[in-house]
């Protein structure tokens, strides 16, 4: 049999005070009863001695407040890059003394409705509701009437949203390249539909930076946002004539793509075309020459998630993040300057 653990009132006869004096002590709350600094130390090392660890479940039952709050993703949890917003997750909820659960329901309803009803059922204080790819979602009814954030994805309705700065990381892509001294023959890679949020907000800021330096997109690679797609794509162009100066990526996959059909065709990066995306997957720092890429930065999104679910605020302020430019080798000076 596991050995009983110690109670608060064994505490309290060790230490030779009250059972409610112990309490005050060990909860941090003997700053305004009067507690001798003596009765404080005697109290924290009879507890010491003694192992005593307090009864959650009984705390959480007086008090209303579990200490826990639940993450319920589509599919983040299993992917190994996106993953980290679990990370940052959890590292701010421990470093706010709180239980991280993390549910994954990949997108099927009928798991979201259960996962949530367990969730409620062990009463946690509140939720991260969070996607894998930003986009508009709609909070599950069983949510509506608790403390949510959303982390990378967005709503209308009344709920703190935290969601990567795509619009900027657009704009600092085609200031990289124009501080470089890029002002013509810059492509786009890749397919921009309407309901793909990052593509979209990327596609404004790059146009917009452009725009402000009276320079311009020359054209785009249209392909899926996978390096097969977009090495068929940058192959074809080669074939048909296109000469780029400089190609902007929309993620790090396409990048690949655009690498391999550049390098077939004996095209020099940086030498004779540029190169930049987004994402900062690890196959950024894994091509050659090392890739320069906008980082999505999934660990500050998964903390800054955290601190304002458990923070004093409950505005439904949309907080974008950061994306900090990775610079490496793939960006050099237009050809011939």
């Amino acid at each position: 049999m596991p050995p009983q653990r110690a109670t608060l009132l064994q505490v309290a006869q060790r230490a030779g005070v009250s059972r409610s004096t112990a309490s005050f002590v060990l909860t941090g709350r003997y700053k305004d009863m009067r507690i001798s600094e003596d009765a404080r130390q005697r109290v924290l090392r009879a507890a010491q001695e003694l192992d005593y660890r307090p009864n959650l479940m009984a705390r959480s039952l007086r008090t209303k407040v579990t200490k826990t709050v639940a993450l319920i993703s589509d599919t983040i949890a299993s992917d190994q890059y996106a993953g980290r917003m679990i990370h940052g997750s959890l590292a701010a909820a421990v470093a706010r003394g709180h239980l991280l659960f993390i549910g994954e329901t990949e997108g099927d309803p009928v798991v979201e409705e259960k996962l949530i009803s367990d969730f409620l059922d062990r009463q946690v204080d509140a939720f991260l509701y969070a996607s894998m790819f930003t986009r508009p979602i709609r909070v599950p009814k069983q949510l509506r009437d608790r403390k949510v954030v959303l982390l990378n994805c967005l709503n209308r309705g009344s709920f703190p949203v935290i969601i990567p700065d795509e619009l900027s990381a657009g704009r600092d892509a085609a200031r990289t390249l124009l501080e470089a001294g890029h002002r013509t023959g810059i492509y786009l890679v890749g397919h921009v539909p309407d309901q793909v949020f990052a593509g979209r907000e990327r596609l404004a800021g790059i146009n917009e930076a452009l725009g402000a330096a009276e320079a311009r997109l020359a054209g785009t690679i249209d392909c899926d946002w996978w390096p097969g797609s977009a090495y068929d794509a940058v192959s074809r162009a080669l074939a048909d004539g296109l000469v780029p100066k400089a190609l902007i990526c929309l993620n790090d996959r396409v990048a690949l793509g655009a690498y391999q059909a550049l390098r077939e065709a004996g095209v020099d990066i940086p030498g004779e075309v540029s190169v930049i995306s987004f994402d900062d997957s690890e196959l950024a720092a894994w091509l050659r020459p090392q890739l320069t890429s906008i980082s999505l930065p999934h660990y500050e999104l998964g903390w800054q998630a955290i601190e304002t679910l458990l923070g004093d605020s409950t505005e439904p302020a949309v907080q974008r993040l950061p994306m900090p430019v990775r610079r490496r080798a793939s960006i050099g000076p237009p050809r011939g300057e």
